[in-house]
């Protein structure tokens, strides 16, 4: 089978979710990433997970600029946790976060849940420097923005992970 964007995919026989061989994710230099898409071969409008992937697919390391100022934010809040330890990595603003992190190889593409929007979301799990424990989520609504991030959770929206509907375009919530 192949899903439009991604080329031939082989299904998990465990989750049922569609995988594809790594790919160059250009937002994130070219780092090979393969693609698991859940729920789309139950979903009646594949077409919205097509365009999220192309639209992600499309961008470039310049669509992280919006979320650097989020991101430090999630640096300084795990540099807090931390108190005054010495060793803790040195992150000098929000133009340098992004030195810090690495996609762990895997990008996440599912449709939010019926208590969500019910949009389709291209989910990257990262490794930063600060965090090696819960690593970093970086979100793109539709494939398109940065919608979220934070500490990797598995939730597409930070009104799904607080369950608060006020955070519906919130991209960073301290944790904790």
């Amino acid at each position: 089978m192949e899903i439009s964007g991604l080329g031939p995919v082989t299904i998990d026989a465990d989750s049922g979710d569609y995988v594809s061989a790594p790919l160059p994710v250009p937002v994130f230099g070219d780092a090979p990433c393969r693609f698991v898409v859940a729920g789309y071969g139950d979903d009646d409008a594949k077409a919205d997970f097509e365009t999220a992937i192309r639209a992600f697919l499309r961008l470039d390391e310049s669509a992280l600029t919006s979320a650097s100022a989020p991101v430090f934010q999630y640096y300084l809040d795990a540099r807090t946790e931390v108190g005054g330890d010495e060793d803790f990595v040195s992150v000098a603003g929000p133009d340098d976060v992004w030195s810090h992190v690495r996609p762990a190889g895997e990008v996440s593409v599912q449709r939010e849940d019926a208590h969500g929007d019910q949009q389709v979301y291209v989910s990257v799990e990262c490794e930063c420097a600060w965090e090696p424990e819960h690593g970093l989520q970086v979100v793109f609504r539709r494939g398109s923005s940065v919608s979220k991030v934070g500490p990797f959770d598995s939730h597409l929206t930070n009104a799904s992970a607080f369950d608060r509907a006020d955070l519906a375009d919130v991209v960073y919530h301290r944790f904790g």
